[in-house]
């Protein structure tokens, strides 16, 4: 508080003139006072708080000078110790489990995972869900771990890599259209068994078809006709023993009359003709057909 002073008089005089005087109050007192105080003590108050929150962050959230948590900052990436959780899409070059442990990928619905050109385009996905497995690409392979190919499909073929395509199922494999193969084979002690339901069923093979039973027979059943046609060269039937136990007999009837019946003769180079039956044998030795 300042108080000045000021006395006026004129000069010859001794007169007094009364004094003025005038308080000029410099700070803040009152009601503003008690603000200012109240206000810097509320910003003390928040000061603490915040700072005891981020303590307690810190804490709950276990940070550390290599990471936050079961996440370490590595010089290889990033290091996710026990199970993650991720709400949002995650994008990574690279994910590998540790080498004594197994990667495993969890959702609740399905999992899905996208790779993109540099457009940002999807040129491959693949889609896990609770009942179906899909995968959208031009290309699917699975290679072994010498890097040699096990399974591809594309748009145009299935490649089969293995040396043995095994089918355990007990109704087989089904086919819908052609298959190409230089063997099929049934497993030790079981039965091969070919079969046409509703169609026909053809095996073309441009330098012969072989058919094997070493310890078995080999049967050929048909609603129709059996075929076995060689384009180039001979129809071989090596056997001690070549039976046909169902064709029809003929009777004894007139001179002359076959009752459209044949007989099948055989040359003596095993070639076999057709004749027409009569009473008697209607082969011939030296026939045109043998010559």
């Amino acid at each position: 508080m300042v108080r000045e002073q000021y006395t006026t008089t004129t000069p010859g005089t001794s007169l007094e003139r009364p004094k003025n005087e005038y308080v000029y109050k410099i700070g803040i007192y009152g009601w503003r006072k008690r603000c200012l105080y109240l206000f810097v003590l509320l910003l003390l108050i928040i000061l603490v708080v915040n700072f005891s929150l981020t303590i307690w962050i810190l804490k709950v959230m276990w940070f550390s000078p290599t990471g936050m948590g079961h996440l370490r900052v590595t010089k290889e990436g990033l290091r996710l110790e026990g199970e993650s959780e991720f709400l949002f899409p995650l994008y990574a070059k690279e994910i590998h489990s540790r080498v004594d442990s197994s990667l495993l990928l969890q959702s609740t619905h399905n999992v899905t995972v996208n790779a993109r050109n540099s457009n940002g385009e999807v040129t491959g996905r693949l889609n896990v869900g609770p009942k179906m497995v899909e995968f959208h690409s031009q290309q699917f392979q699975i290679n072994s771990k010498d890097g040699k190919p096990l399974f591809t499909v594309d748009e145009n073929e299935v490649v089969i890599g293995t040396d043995k395509l095994r089918v355990t199922g007990p109704e087989g494999a089904l086919f819908e259209h052609s298959v190409e193969t230089p063997l099929v084979k049934a497993e030790a002690f079981k039965q091969l068994r070919l079969e046409s339901p509703t169609r026909s069923l053809s095996m073309d093979a441009p330098r012969g078809i072989n058919i094997k039973a070493q310890a078995g027979n080999i049967e050929a059943l048909s609603q129709m006709d059996i075929k076995l046609h060689s384009s180039d060269g001979v129809l071989l039937l090596d056997a001690e023993t070549v039976r046909l136990p169902k064709l029809p007999e003929g009777t004894r009837g007139g001179s002359g009359i076959s009752q459209g019946l044949y007989e099948i003769c055989v040359c003596p180079d095993g070639k076999l003709y057709l004749s027409v039956a009569g009473i008697g044998s209607t082969c011939q030795e030296y026939s045109r057909v043998c010559q």
